[in-house]
């Protein structure tokens, strides 16, 4: 366990360097300059230059990495240009709205598609299989940009129950910033369940054909303890995974999302900061979500060797 461990601590750090160089050059070829973009195009080019030399944009682009990545590894992640605050706290303050309502969508997510997908293989091609499955695929084709729409016109516009948009602040309470959360939760986990649901019914119909399942049903244990206790623990390693790259994928459509409901969160600061062009929070914010994504990764290889102590290092 130890040596399985340490294998993938080994990856994760490759990773993280690799997504960090990958990250620093794709940014580097975007065309434009962001110190023309703050000072205007109108700005003369003297002052254009003095900015840039300000902003350290005339060094090497190797220095400017090497400075990068010194300032992750101390906390030290610069000043924005566009708002002339530290990147850290713009981040911290944003995720503390991004990540409850990633953790709500997913929490959404699960529960739905283990309700779903154990419900079907229990009701293998009857009635209730085919209506499930069939919904799920509704799920699968609705985009999350439109479903959040839907949600506002129904929940907000005709019976007035929730916000249209906003963020009431975790100051007014938990109830309150929940609240606010529950409709871009919904919208983003509507797809998300759609499609661990059939995930999570093809692993337990496979499942359930193991000789294992049959003795215990010759032994009297119930269909329904049959399902959730030795069948679906046994279907979760293709579950868990599905389910951390849906935390990614969680992440990511908070981007769009929170510009639908008008969410101050990390998705809306970086379609911001593209506007502006404002590329040191771009590239400090990708990298917390390709770093948030590879530990993801790590966890849910870890959980592998939990469900399954069967699993060793040789294994992956």
């Amino acid at each position: 366990m130890s040596l399985f461990i340490f294998k993938r601590l080994a990856t994760l750090i490759a990773t993280l360097i690799g997504a960090s160089v990958i990250v620093f050059l794709v940014l580097e070829i975007l065309p434009g300059n962001a110190a023309q973009m703050l000072m205007g195009p109108d700005a003369a080019p003297e002052a254009v230059a003095a900015l840039a030399t300000k902003l350290g944009l005339d060094q090497p682009a190797w220095t400017r990495y090497w400075h990068w990545i010194a300032g992750l590894l101390t906390g030290n992640l610069g000043d924005s240009y566009a708002y002339s605050s530290p990147v850290l706290d713009l981040i911290l303050e944003r995720l503390a709205l991004t990540v409850p309502l990633a953790l709500l969508a997913m929490a959404f997510t699960t529960v739905l598609a283990l309700l779903v997908g154990v419900t079907a293989a229990a009701r293998h091609n009857k009635l209730g299989d085919v209506g499930l499955m069939g919904l799920t695929q509704v799920g699968i084709a609705i985009p999350n940009f439109w479903f959040a729409i839907l949600l506002i016109l129904v929940f907000s516009v005709q019976l007035q129950w929730f916000s249209a948009g906003g963020f009431e602040g975790w100051g007014e309470g938990i109830f309150a910033g929940l609240k606010s959360l529950l409709l871009p939760a919904l919208s983003l986990a509507v797809v998300q369940a759609a499609i661990l649901a059939r995930i999570t019914r093809s692993a337990v119909l496979e499942v359930m054909r193991e000789d294992f399942v049959r003795t215990a049903r010759a032994k009297g244990v119930s269909q329904r303890a049959v399902l959730w206790t030795h069948v679906l623990r046994n279907a979760m390693i293709p579950v868990v995974t599905v389910m951390g790259m849906q935390f990614s994928e969680l992440l990511a459509g908070t981007i769009v999302v929170e510009n639908v409901f008008y969410l101050p969160g990390l998705g809306r600061l970086i379609f911001q900061a593209i506007s502006n062009r404002d590329l040191i929070v771009v590239r400090n914010c990708v990298m917390l979500l390709a770093a948030l994504v590879v530990i993801v990764n790590f966890v849910v290889d870890v959980l592998y060797a939990v469900i399954d102590p069967r699993i060793k290092a040789s294994d992956i």
